[in-house]
Formats: structure tokens, C-alpha cells, sequence
């Protein structure tokens, strides 16, 4: 019996990407940081003690959960490579050129040895409405908020004026991550609609990134 493939979209909880904010098919909203890295191995005892203590008052202070997510990926040498093959191409002084070429061939050896990653660190930075539900004995109302992936909004607030509500409250969760990322020395910067996009698409098509820096 033949089974319907089912598209990989329905099993995508994203709905949409509007102005930077992932906007989830229940409503609630996700908005995503990039952070930069700190070497923590180079640093003083008193500013890694400074540090962790930065940091720990970050996460004392935050009243709603948020995703740390760390991506992973092997570091693609080739367009290096490639830049060094061309200024040894153009390269008038022989020495020069020579040494170049040596350069080229050490690097490409060390790499094919070694597995180089490249890191990114991102902060998801979630949000969804309150919902209001009627209980079922005495008739009262209670209000219940689901954080986290996966949690179900059975009526999310729609529309222009329900969306521009949610991403304020939502803005001042990322300015509280901010806030608190920066005072343990760490940048951070929110990542636009297009950013999002390509995040999203490498994350679910990494063999087709690969292969396109592989024809170009």
C-alpha cells in the first residue's frame, strides 16, 4: 500500500518569519540572538571569577526560559584557498610566489589532519500570549501561559494589532538577554528576517550548503 509523503513544511512548527521574529503555527513568537564567543582560557582568575559571576546573575535574573543553542559545522577552507592560489598566480616576485605556494600546500595538509569547527552560538528568546480558559468547576477563569517549543496555543491572538502587542512584550525579553549578555562580556546583535531565513534553511538543508560551496 502506498503511503502519502507527507511535505517537510508540516513538520516545521514555523508558520512565519515577519520582521525578524519566527512566528510558531500555535502563535507564539521566537526571536533569535546571535552571540559572539569569549576566550575564557585567556582570561585572569579574577575576571573568569568576574565572569561567571556576570553570568550567573544573568540567569538568576530572567523569569522565563530561553534556548542556547550552539551550532557546529566544519570549516570550509576552500574559498581561502582559493584567494591564496590567485595572489600566488599574480605574484611577480619568485620568492614570494614560492613561499605562497608552501604556505598553500601546509595549510591545505594541516587541515585534511584536522578537524576544524566553526562555532556559532545563538540565544532563542521565546513568547506566547497569555490564554485564557474557563474552568470547568465554579465557572472561574484562570490563565495559564505555555513557554517553550512544542507547547500548544489552542487561540492564539491574530491580526496586526494581536501581533505588534505580542512582539512588544516579546522585545522586552531580548533587551533583558541583552542587557544581561553584555555585562558578562559577550555581543550580541538580533538577527533579521533574511538571517533567520538562512539559519532555518542551513539547519535543514545542510547538504545542499555544502554543495553550493563546493560548485562555487
Amino acid at each position: 500500500m502506498a503511503i502519502a509523503s507527507k511535505a517537510s513544511q508540516e513538520f516545521v512548527k514555523i508558520r512565519e518569519i515577519r520582521d525578524g521574529i519566527v512566528i510558531l503555527k500555535d502563535g507564539g513568537l521566537r526571536a533569535i540572538l546571535m552571540a559572539s564567543s569569549i576566550n575564557f582560557a585567556l582570561k585572569s582568575e579574577d575576571n573568569q571569577a568576574a565572569i561567571i559571576s556576570q553570568f550567573q546573575n544573568f540567569l538568576n535574573s530572567l523569569d522565563f526560559s530561553v534556548e542556547i543553542i550552539v551550532q557546529s559545522r566544519r570549516f570550509d577552507i576552500k574559498p581561502y584557498i582559493a584567494i591564496l592560489e590567485e595572489r600566488a598566480k599574480n605574484q611577480k616576485n619568485e620568492l614570494l610566489k614560492l613561499q605562497t605556494r608552501e604556505y598553500i600546500g601546509f595549510v591545505t595538509k594541516f587541515t585534511e589532519g584536522t578537524n576544524i569547527m566553526n562555532k556559532t552560538f545563538f540565544i532563542v528568546v521565546p513568547y506566547s500570549p497569555a490564554i485564557v480558559q474557563l474552568s470547568a468547576s465554579g465557572g472561574g477563569v484562570a490563565m495559564k501561559l505555555k513557554e517553550g517549543f512544542g507547547a500548544k496555543n489552542t487561540s492564539p491572538e491574530k491580526g496586526p494589532k494581536g501581533f505588534e502587542e505580542n512582539r512588544t512584550q516579546l522585545e522586552q525579553r531580548v533587551s533583558v538577554v541583552e542587557q544581561g549578555l553584555i555585562r558578562t562580556g559577550v555581543r550580541v546583535a538580533q538577527l533579521g528576517t533574511e538571517e533567520v531565513v538562512d539559519v532555518f534553511y542551513q539547519l535543514f538543508n545542510p547538504g545542499e550548503t555544502e554543495k553550493t560551496v563546493q560548485e562555487s
